[in-house]
């Protein structure tokens, strides 16, 4: 799939430079931290009993989360 993306003239000189530091293109290396992006770390959504506070202690979480 092609996409066209808009860059500041100075982020474009950097991705280059990057890209290049990696010997790969700046596609690949666009696809590579794309790829890390969402491949991030995501947490489990946990229900609170107490909507709106933060009155989850590390036990409550273990308990949450097994």
């Amino acid at each position: 799939m092609c996409v066209t993306i808009d860059l500041p003239d100075e982020l474009f000189r950097e991705l280059k430079l990057a890209a290049g530091r990696r010997d790969i293109s700046p596609d690949e290396f666009f696809r590579i931290a794309i790829e890390r992006e969402l491949a991030g770390t995501r947490f489990p959504f946990l229900e609170s009993k107490e909507p709106g506070t933060r009155n989850l202690t590390n036990t409550d979480i273990e308990d949450l989360l097994s």
